[in-house]
């Protein structure tokens, strides 16, 4: 009876999401039944819940007379991947979406008080729109609760590569991520309606990009740590499709999110806000079509069904495409914020997100253009890292160049810039360039990408120069520990690239290997079992002067699906990482592939301060919104 009342729920959750919808466009007309939108949104919310966590408890108890239980799910496999196995699929990966997006417009309708009444309204009407065709995608071509009959014996199991606690962290972080964005979404489209895009509009959507902002930063900072150590391709970033997936909204809400800032404290950018918007969560979208759609080979994919992938295509052009009308029929009757000059912070926030874009405008044309080949000359080409490291890099030292100088400018206009403050990480990157020549078979790119990042470790710090460090707001330490983070990831990714050092061999027992400064010998295998897998497990020993280190890589064999992963091995250390992976059998050798990887961890430890200065930016936002008495003109609207 689960699966049925989960199905009932998810029926009676679309039926108020039309309900909710049909009130928001009715209006005035309506009386006062139309302040019945926001409960209208908090029940649907609720019943979308209540649906999903059937789903989970089905999945717990493999219930294998449900479908995508039998499908996906085994009853020998530890609880961990039970539970997350709900989402590890297409069907329920969008359950959770349509979930999280209720929930999000539930939540709205609850804490938002600040928007005047029927921009509220509109806003719930949009959010309701979009549930509405996620609703429709599930009950008509993903139903989660179908049921087998005859139930089997015994479930397939979820796909080896995601058996990891990395799934019960990764994809529900991007998916609150990425609906976060379908609210800034509703609000500018609820502006529009309404006429009203300005400061107040920004201010509501400010904490919800925020917190998007900073949930898909952990999750895909902690996508790239699961890649890199569960694939055994000894990579952190490989510019797969589907990577490229998540990481254009982020690009789209970094930009999105400089832009609300200067919209809620100067009036400035509204067309731009309201534009990258859409934008954002249209790459949410595109990102959602390309992992299900199947019309790009991916690790990540989670169907190949161009007929489902076709229904999200047509949400993706109807809400898209609606939304740009709108904008193109409405943003003439937005009026202009407040003018600034080109040598201001708002300049540098506007070049900032130009190079943003442009960045988005490569990694899209980069990810979808074998595709656009392929359907209309059959030819299948592949667009990798060579093409997006050389477009990317530069552009990225150019957004470092430009975090130097914005922070220090004034609002407005700038006629006297303090050029000695901006001095002062022009000197360090100066003398981290020539520092770089002591490693002299490292290329250009690198070279800059490590100088660029000691200037702006330098750099993120002056905005705190001449303050009551006690005094200072949450949001300017935000800012300081999020650039800082940048700067900090750019040291991990330029060592990555320049100084990594790599072995592979067919060993022998007993033989001894060198990988950068570390000495590893091979001192034999032996075959082990875990719950649901066996593997062969290879011994090392690896030294570094006095240091010595056991390392057991292993091969897994999954029997449910039939499925071979390889599990490296991985010792870490202040200056770097050291990687191991076993391969097959040759005879009486082995395949051992090592890597020495200086300071790589910098690359994650620089994403985890990037997410910190957003959630101290949220907090503070949020504790200076909290009591800021509404202004009269809104409060008469």
């Amino acid at each position: 009876m689960i699966a049925e009342a989960g199905l009932a729920a998810l029926w009676l959750a679309f039926s108020l999401a039309l309900l909710q919808f049909g009130l928001a466009v009715a209006g005035n007309r309506l009386g006062d039944l139309k302040t019945l939108v926001a409960p209208v949104a908090v029940a649907q919310g609720i019943l979308t819940l209540l649906a999903f966590a059937m789903l989970i408890w089905l999945f717990i108890r493999t219930d294998l007379s449900v479908q995508l239980v039998a499908a996906n799910s085994h009853s020998a496999k530890p609880f961990i991947y039970r539970f997350s196995g709900a989402w590890g699929n297409h069907e329920g990966s969008m359950l959770l979406w349509v979930t999280v997006l209720s929930a999000a417009g539930a939540l709205l309708a609850l804490v938002e008080r600040r928007l005047p009444e029927r921009s509220l309204r509109a806003t719930l009407g949009a959010q309701a729109l979009l549930a509405l065709g996620f609703f429709g995608f599930l009950l008509i071509a993903s139903n989660p609760f179908t049921r087998l009959n005859p139930a089997p014996a015994q479930g397939q199991g979820l796909n080896p590569l995601l058996q990891d606690p990395g799934l019960a962290f990764h994809p529900p972080t991007l998916y609150l991520g990425y609906v976060g964005l379908s609210v800034a979404f509703s609000l500018a489209v609820g502006a529009l309606i309404t006429r009203e895009v300005g400061p107040a509009m920004a201010r509501a959507m400010r904490p919800w990009v925020l917190g998007a902002w900073v949930l898909l930063t952990i999750g895909i900072v902690a996508g790239s740590y699961w890649a890199y150590y569960e694939l055994g391709w000894g990579g952190w970033w490989f510019w797969d499709p589907v990577e490229n997936a998540s990481l254009m909204p982020w690009l789209a809400a970094t930009a999105l999110l400089h832009s609300i800032n200067v919209l809620a404290a100067r009036g400035s950018l509204r067309a731009w806000t309201v534009m990258l918007a859409v934008v954002a969560f249209s790459m949410s979208m595109i990102g959602t079509f390309l992992v299900r759609s199947g019309i790009l080979t991916s690790v990540h994919s989670f169907a190949v069904d161009p007929t489902r992938g076709s229904f999200i295509l047509g949400l993706l052009i109807f809400y898209t495409g609606g939304a740009l009308l709108l904008f193109a029929l409405r943003i003439a009757s937005v009026r202009e914020g407040a003018r600034f000059d080109p040598v201001s912070r708002e300049g540098a926030l506007v070049a900032n997100n130009l190079i943003l874009s442009v960045i988005l405008g490569t990694v899209f044309v980069g990810t979808l253009y074998p595709v656009a080949v392929e359907a209309f000359s059959g030819e299948k080409i592949s667009v990798g890292p060579p093409y997006f490291n050389a477009v990317t890099g530069p552009l990225v030292l150019i957004l470092a160049a430009l975090l130097f100088i914005g922070p220090l400018l004034r609002w407005r206009r700038d006629t006297r810039p303090n050029l000695r403050r901006i001095a002062v990480p022009a000197i360090v990157t100066a003398i981290a360039f020539a520092l770089t020549f002591v490693a002299p078979a490292m290329n250009l790119l690198p070279r800059l990408g490590l100088a660029f990042a000691a200037g702006l470790a330098t750099a993120s710090f002056l905005p705190l120069v001449g303050r009551d460090l006690r005094r200072t707001p949450l949001t300017i330490w935000g800012m300081v520990v999020s650039h800082l983070g940048i700067a900090v990831a750019m040291i991990g990714a330029a060592s990555d690239a320049s100084l990594t050092r790599e072995t592979l061999a067919a060993a022998r027992i007993g033989d001894v290997l060198t990988v950068g400064p570390w000495q590893v010998r091979f001192n034999g295998v032996d075959p082990v079992a875990g719950p649901n897998w066996t593997a062969i497990e290879g011994h090392l020993v690896a030294t570094r002067g006095n240091t010595a280190i056991r390392m057991d890589p292993q091969s897994r064999f999954f029997s449910s699906p039939p499925t071979e992963t390889n599990e490296a091995a991985i010792a870490t250390r202040l200056d770097g990482q050291l990687y191991t992976v076993i391969g097959k059998r040759e005879g009486d050798r082995w395949q051992l592939r090592l890597w020495w990887k200086p300071m790589v961890t910098f690359i994650w430890l620089g994403g985890a301060l990037i997410a910190l200065g957003g959630l101290l930016a949220l907090i503070g936002r949020l504790r200076r919104e909290r009591g800021r008495p509404l202004p009269l003109a809104e409060a008469r609207s």
